[in-house]
Parts: structure tokens; sequence; C-alpha cells
């Protein structure tokens, strides 16, 4: 047989096979989500992989937006673009009946693969909002695609896990995406996670305070997001180089000492900081009740923490954000926070709207690191038979009765090594052994 030795058998880069035992895993951590999400009235829906170009593009994703998956128009309608182009550059670039090379260029494609689950969202519910009762509460999993820079724990390709509320205005959406979310790492074995909490209106407040311009106060809260990368020098730094003000810059340097020094409670430090910077009460006052109820279902499982440099990357957010850490492991592993502006940008009429996203592939490769192995749906139990003694029917019906009985049936003919092929079954995660003898119905079976 021919061999083309010039395609590779290994994925593209940024994209993963799974093998059995991790799809067992997150088969397995997928349920366990969707069912806890559900005791708490969440439904699951589902949206395309594939979404309006201009949609993606139209600002709500942050630096993601540099990272789009274009897919390019097809048939005629690229015929004519690409017709456009070859014109465009006979014509030097500078016809008057044309347009420039670069806008041509942008013409290309129409559609992008999804770069997160919280665009197409918007889209799904200024869509669908006549046949949604209000408020909604969603579920989404599914695979995005970002066009990173492949690297390890950087994937091109993976999995987001969402719950989102539209239509409650209170702190209400926040404390129940909190308790499910926290519910969920729980079930699925974590504990002692620190769930990390902040405001926008909070942080623009700060940035007042400290004396920063506010038209430019989204490159402030973009160099803060770095803090626990680069530290307060770091952001610093960065900030002067951006020409922001010294004695702005001293300012907040001066004020994340100060509450990275402060004793006391969250909720204390909260209204400390509150205090100091005239931040609107009302926003204060929701953050605290949000981290009151939250604590008191925590029960010594998990912490909530104020704090006050937590900023989120996405720029749709508009109150509350939140994150969750996860001890030994220097990345949050779950994220989120309030968005009431995007739906009214897509439908002309603002609706309240909250989110919190699991970091999927994270969860799965602490679980990973830490050798996690899922209980099985079922039993499974290798039904070994001798293909020179035994009849297939018999063995079909001996497979038959197993199942009958509840059990997952792997049916394999007995090799040469049989003690080798005993050892390998544990990896298929085959917990049971069943020697085929001829007898149909007494099946002797023996744990492994």
């Amino acid at each position: 047989m021919a061999v083309d030795s010039q395609i590779s058998s290994a994925p593209q880069s940024g994209m993963r096979d799974f093998l059995p035992r991790e799809v067992r895993l997150r088969d397995w951590a997928t349920a366990i989500i969707t069912a806890t999400y559900e005791q708490f009235g969440f439904t699951k829906i589902e949206t395309p992989c594939l979404e309006n170009i201009a949609l993606l593009k139209r600002g709500d994703g942050g630096e993601n937006l540099q990272l789009i998956f274009e897919v390019l128009k097809r048939g005629e309608k690229l015929d004519r673009v690409l017709g456009s182009i070859k014109d465009s550059e006979n014509n030097g670039g500078e016809s008057r009946h044309s347009k420039s090379l670069k806008e041509v260029r942008q013409d290309l494609s129409d559609m992008g693969l999804r770069f997160d689950l919280t665009v197409p969202l918007v889209r799904f519910y200024s869509h669908n909002q006549q046949n949604l009762p209000s408020p909604f509460k969603s579920i989404q999993i599914g695979s995005v695609w970002r066009a990173e820079s492949a690297q390890q724990g950087r994937f091109r390709q993976f999995t987001q896990c969402d719950i989102d509320i539209f239509g409650v205005k209170s702190e209400l959406a926040e404390i129940e995406l909190l308790q499910a979310t926290s519910e969920a790492l729980v079930k699925l074995g974590f504990e002692g996670f620190t769930i990390c909490i902040n405001d926008r209106r909070m942080l623009s407040s700060l940035a007042r305070y400290c004396g920063f311009e506010e038209e430019r106060f989204e490159s402030v809260f973009i160099a803060l997001d770095k803090l626990d990368k680069i530290g307060l020098d770091g952001v610093g730094h960065e900030l002067a180089g951006q020409g922001h003000k010294e004695e702005a810059i001293a300012n907040l340097r001066s004020l994340l000492v100060t509450m990275a020094e402060a004793t006391g409670t969250s909720e204390q430090q909260l209204e400390t900081l509150a205090g100091k910077i005239a931040a609107d009460s009302a926003v204060s006052q929701a953050l605290k009740n949000i981290m009151s109820v939250v604590m008191k279902n925590a029960d010594g499982r998990f912490n909530v923490q104020f704090e006050p440099s937590l900023v989120r990357g996405m720029g749709y957010y508009t109150g509350p954000i939140f994150e969750i850490k996860y001890p030994g492991y220097n990345y949050s592993v779950a994220g989120g926070g309030r968005y009431d502006k995007m739906v009214g940008k897509m439908s002309g009429r603002d609706v309240p709207a909250c989110g919190f996203s699991i970091g999927f592939e994270r969860i799965i490769g602490i679980l990973m690191d830490e050798g996690f192995e899922p209980p099985a749906a079922m039993e499974r139990v290798a039904l070994i038979f001798d293909e020179n003694r035994d009849q297939l029917p018999d063995v079909m019906a001996a497979a038959a009765n197993l199942r009958a009985r509840g059990m997952a049936v792997v049916v394999q003919s007995k090799k040469k090594d049989m003690r080798k092929q005993i050892d390998q079954l544990p990896a298929q995660g085959i917990a049971k052994l069943c020697l085929f003898k001829g007898d149909v119905e007494n099946l002797e079976i023996k744990p492994l």
C-alpha cells in the first residue's frame, strides 16, 4: 500500500486528539456540570460554530478579535471578490472605481468560527427572545476556536462551559451563577478554591480617584489585568510607557499596596475602599450582598474574596465580575460577569444579562494531573473466548446475557499472551473479567 509521506498523521497545530481515558473524563465532567446547572433551573441550548463575520468583529470580543478564524466566501461570491482584487492590483490599487486593496481583502470572508460562546448567545437571545421565558437561564457547552500561537496549555480549539441569565437586574443573578458554578466544581472534586469578585464600576471609581483620564480608563484596566503576571512594578512601567500621568500611576500603586496590606474581612476591605474612592454605595452594597450570601453557602468548602485589582479582559462587562482560583495553579478555573449592554447593541432594547464560564480544559487538566479516574457509567466487563473452540453465536448470546444484567461488555478473542492481554484491560476502563467456557447461562465474573 502506498503511503503519502507528505501528510502527517498528527493533528493540526493547536488541535488535539483525545484518547479514550480523557474522553471518559470529559464526558463524566460534562454530565456532572450539566446536571448541577439543571438543578439551578438552567436549560441547555446550542448555537452554530459559524457566525456572521460582522457580528464577530463588532467589538465585543476584546483581544480575541485578532484571533478569529475567518471563512472565505464561496462560489460566485468569492470569484467576484477575487476579480475585484485583480482589477485593483492591475491599477496599482489606485482606481477610483474600485475599493482599496485592504478593503477588498476584508471582503474575502463572510463568516468566522466563534471565539467564545457569549457573542453567539447574545445573537441567539436577540433572535429568539419572543419564544424564550423571562428570565431566561441558559447552559452552553461547546467548542470555540482562536487563532492562537499554539503552545503548552494554549489551544486553537477548546471547549467552553457557560451559564447565563437574561432579564434579572438584581444581584440574584450573580448569586445564582456563583452558587451553581461553585456547586459544580465541588461535585467534580474541587475544594479550597477562592471566588474573587470585583465590579467594573468600582474600577472606574478607582481610576477616577487616582487621576487617570476617563477616556483612557480601558487602557488602565488592561494593564491592571496583568498585575498577577507582571507585578505592580510591571503595571506601573506599562502605564508610564502609554503616557499616563506619573501622579496617577503613583496613586494607583499606593492604593493597591494599602489594600494588599489591609486586614479584616473582604466585606470590610470593600467598604474601606468604596469610601476612599467615593464609589457608588449601591454598587458596593450589591457586592457585599453577593459575597455574604455565597459565603454562607460555602460552608467551609471554598472562599469568597473581594479583589480590587480583578479586571477580566472582555470590554463588554458593565458590573460585577468574578473569577475562581484553585490553589497550586497560577490561572483561574472560571470567570464571568455582568454585561447589560450587549443585547441592546443588537436588538435595540437593553436586557440585563450576566454569565459565568468554567474553564473546562483547565479543570480537565487539573483532574488529569491528580490522576483522577471517573466512576464508570456502568460496570465494564471483558468477555474473553477461544476462537478455536467457541462458537460465535454462543459467545454473542453470553455477551447479551451480561448486557441484560446492566453491564457494558467488551468481547475479545484470547491472545497468545493472555496475561499481557488481561493486564491491558484496566486502561480501557474494564474492572472485571469473564472467561467464556462454552456455557451461555452460567458465566463466572471475576474482578481484575
